[in-house]
């Protein structure tokens, strides 16, 4: 966005923590209007007065139709950007040992929120709009170990972004995903990946080093932004080359 362009209207989901809270701080500090859901996490207070915030569980269906219409209202009837970020691990656990209800939670939450997010947000959504869905590596490599379900489900992501891309071509709304690797500074991997393995994943990655929520936000702005406006269909891996290793 330039200095005589209007301010965008942003919608991120799971914007209070890691990397979609580095996502709304890259959209503010760009001067947008951002709107950010949140499950259970607070809001923190260095952007708490700068954000529309709104709690919602992104795998209750109406719930989403409800919050996401109030948020549109909020925002002065438009999404100019959504930016499907909430998700989860759930739990590490191997295939033999994870029942049905562990499996349509995972899928709940990293799959159908988007679907629902994304159906809730299109009548308010602009020609010319952008979407931009956040998968995982492990959408590629399987993910590590006990992720069986979750590397199911954002490999479920990047096929409904490229149906998108091609279902809303015709408005110019352009829809692409961003597929991180080890990110650190976030509860993911605070809380599901030891210590050790996260040492071991860096030292397996070409560039040497984790990434940070501002990595995975330069590429979502990238995305957003008119510039990137012709990339969609596309998946972005932001993961230090670890996925060619």
């Amino acid at each position: 966005m330039t200095a005589s362009s209007p301010a965008r209207t942003v919608l991120i989901t799971g914007g209070a923590t890691g990397i979609g809270l580095g996502i709304a701080e890259a959209f503010l500090n760009a001067g947008d209007r951002v709107a950010i859901t949140t499950n259970a996490s607070p809001v923190p207070e260095h952007v708490a007065d700068r954000v529309i915030a709104e709690r919602m569980d992104v795998t209750d269906s109406a719930a989403v139709t409800a919050t996401v219409a109030r948020i549109g209202v909020a925002l002065g009837g438009r999404i100019d950007v959504l930016v499907n970020n909430a998700g989860g691990l759930v739990a590490r656990r191997p295939t033999d040992a994870a029942d049905d209800a562990h499996w349509h939670q995972v899928i709940e939450l990293n799959l159908s929120s988007v679907f629902y997010v994304v159906r809730a947000a299109l009548p308010l959504m602009a020609d010319g709009g952008r979407i931009v869905n956040i998968s995982s590596l492990a959408a590629h490599n399987g993910g590590g170990h006990g992720a069986g379900a979750y590397a199911a489900a954002k490999a479920g992501v990047e096929g409904l972004t490229r149906a998108l891309a091609k279902e809303l071509g015709p408005r110019r709304i352009a829809v692409s995903a961003v597929a991180p690797g080890l990110i650190l500074e976030t509860p993911f991997h605070e809380r599901f990946t030891p210590e050790a393995d996260q040492r071991a994943t860096i030292a397996a990655t070409p560039l040497g080093r984790a990434g940070t929520p501002g990595d995975v936000a330069a590429a979502t702005m990238y995305l957003a932004s008119e510039a990137g406006g012709f990339a969609s269909g596309t998946v972005v891996a932001v993961n230090g080359a670890a996925a060619f290793h």
